[in-house]
């Protein structure tokens, strides 16, 4: 399983960014898959799952209104389209592949398999 991430950078408060990540040994169609983030001095947390039949569910309810995950199973390609971007949203963000079908919760870490991470700033 490899899950490698790209998209992050700087963006001032309200801009807009698309991570994405790039999946290879395993079916991505068969899984669960989502977008975790860990802010400076904080745990990781989970922001937004997406099933393997692309039903979302959100672990923040602060990103519902601005984040989209979305998967491109042929291409094995998962995205998070960040939107209104806040100082609160900095933090290093992972794709991580779920164990089964379902979006488990977050916390279940021994159900995931993260990638390295790709950091985001989101200046005042």
């Amino acid at each position: 399983v490899q899950l490698v991430e790209s998209g992050g950078g700087l963006v001032h408060n309200g801009g807009s960014l698309r991570l994405s990540c790039a999946t290879s040994g395993f079916t991505l169609g068969y899984y669960a898959i989502a977008w975790f983030r860990q802010a400076p001095g904080k745990e990781r947390e989970g922001v937004v799952c997406s099933s393997d039949s692309d039903v979302t569910t959100y672990y923040i309810d602060s990103v519902k209104d601005r984040f989209t995950i979305s998967r491109d199973n042929a291409k094995n390609m998962v995205y998070l389209q960040m939107n209104a971007l806040e100082p609160d949203d900095t933090g290093v963000y992972s794709c991580a592949v779920g164990s089964g079908p379902r979006c488990l919760p977050p916390t279940m870490t021994a159900n995931w398999a993260w990638g390295q991470g790709t950091p985001v700033t989101v200046s005042k």
